[in-house]
């Protein structure tokens, strides 16, 4: 389908559908991913808000970002510590922070959620900011396994709704998913395609489909060396080294999923199974969803296929 779709709104003049300069974020969501999207774009010359629930949240999310800084301006300006320095204050001073997103989007080019990945409460905050938002403002969810265009619903801007779908760590990760529904505008696309640019990313176009470009592939791949290991065709350890030197991947499957979440790679491929359950690619996994059940998410809870100190 093509991205031109028909306007919703044809009362409003095209001209105030131009391709929009965003400079104004709002971006909603402190944690890891929001922040990490806060300080590109606040690093890029952008007027960053970020919003959260809390201002603890938020000023945990701020150290967070001037701690990443240094570590960027240390590889960036070694040899000139004080333009180090000059940078870092000046990426600070583009970074804003509230508690309230209604009141927040009201001056905002871009407003992109990063909040739980739950199609309810991203409707409803959607749906709530859509009342207070200017008609040029562009909303984009950061989704990675959730169809924007059932997020986009919630709102009366179908035409200026899309995906912009950032990769963890965001400041080291160069890549950015830019997805379009079948009714967002060429207009908003492009809006979309020139921000990502903007932050120094390198942007792929991708059509409103489970898990887009990588997901959709990362994911089943990753389950598949699961299924492999259950059927006792090859160890753990030996199935990640096979990748690594094999086929040159930074970690092996069992590694990356203990990285992700084994939680959040459960939860992807039971949405993904639940809207295509004929798919023997998004079949459910007896082992992955043992070592759920059982807690064992993987890094962050210590243990997941591997066991971490």
């Amino acid at each position: 389908m093509a991205f031109f779709g028909h306007h919703m709104c044809r009362a409003f003049s095209s001209s105030a559908f131009r391709s929009v300069a965003i400079k104004h974020v709002v971006i909603i969501g402190g944690g890891q991913m929001g922040a990490g999207i806060a300080q590109v774009a606040a690093s890029t010359g952008h007027q960053v808000t970020l919003v959260d629930t809390s201002d603890a949240i938020l000023t945990k999310a701020v150290k967070g970002i001037e701690a990443s800084l240094k570590r960027v301006v240390k590889k960036k300006f070694a040899d000139k510590p004080e333009a180090g320095v000059a940078f870092i204050e000046k990426a600070l001073r583009n970074v804003s922070i509230a508690t309230d997103a209604a009141a927040a989007v009201q001056s905002a080019d871009l407003a992109l959620e990063a909040i739980v990945e739950n199609l309810k409460v991203k409707q409803d905050l959607f749906s709530v900011l859509d009342k207070t938002a200017p008609a040029h403002t562009i909303f984009a969810s950061n989704t990675s396994s959730l169809p924007i265009g059932d997020i986009a619903s919630a709102t009366s801007r179908l035409d200026r709704f899309g995906g912009l779908h950032f990769f963890n760590p965001v400041p080291m990760m160069k890549l950015v998913e830019v997805i379009g529904t079948s009714a967002t505008s060429q207009e908003t696309f492009d809006s979309l395609m020139n921000f990502s640019n903007a932050l120094g990313k390198t942007s792929v176009s991708c059509k409103d489909t489970p898990g887009f470009i990588v997901n959709r592939l990362l994911v089943p791949y990753m389950l598949e060396a699961v299924r492999l290991h259950e059927r006792g065709h090859g160890s753990k350890e030996d199935i990640d080294v096979a990748m690594k030197l094999g086929a040159g991947y930074p970690m092996g499957p069992f590694e990356l999923l203990d990285y992700v979440g084994l939680d959040t790679a459960k939860f992807i491929l039971d949405g993904w199974s639940a809207m295509e359950p004929t798919n023997p690619l998004f079949s459910p996994s007896p082992l992955l969803n043992k070592l759920v059940a059982d807690g064992k998410f993987g890094k962050k809870t210590g243990e997941g296929f591997y066991k971490y100190k």
